[in-house]
């Protein structure tokens, strides 16, 4: 029953974020603009991360199967992956591994700050 009160937490965020960006005529997505108000609350300690912690756990164990109805739906666009479909394997596989680099990088540099942080104490 916690799982599903966490799940109904971060669904509120994302409803708020979807309000937000429906009000202001925004071009970000709703659920960013959810998941920045999320961040936001979670680094300034109004919200506590055990609040969402177990609903996030389900997602982040689960994820596999959000990509199953985007991979399927991909079928319905064949005769787009036709004509340049090598391209686009190499795109996606070469902006994966941009991710992937960069993302690596920046983990690295916040634990060598926070590891300099803890030594000047």
């Amino acid at each position: 029953m916690k799982i599903v009160l966490h799940i109904g937490v971060l669904y509120a965020f994302y409803l708020m974020g979807t309000w937000i960006q429906q009000i202001f005529g925004l071009f970000i997505p709703g659920s960013i603009i959810g998941l920045i108000l999320l961040f936001i609350l979670l680094m300034t300690g109004i919200m506590k991360a055990p609040w969402v912690e177990g609903g996030a756990r389900f997602f982040i164990k689960h994820l596999a199967l959000f990509f199953i109805p985007a991979t399927v739906g991909i079928i319905n666009y064949l005769d787009l992956f036709s004509g340049e479909g090598m391209l686009l394997v190499i795109v996606g596989l070469l902006s994966t591994f941009m991710v992937m680099v960069s993302a690596g990088h920046t983990s690295q540099l916040l634990i060598k700050h926070k590891e300099r942080g803890h030594s000047n104490e």
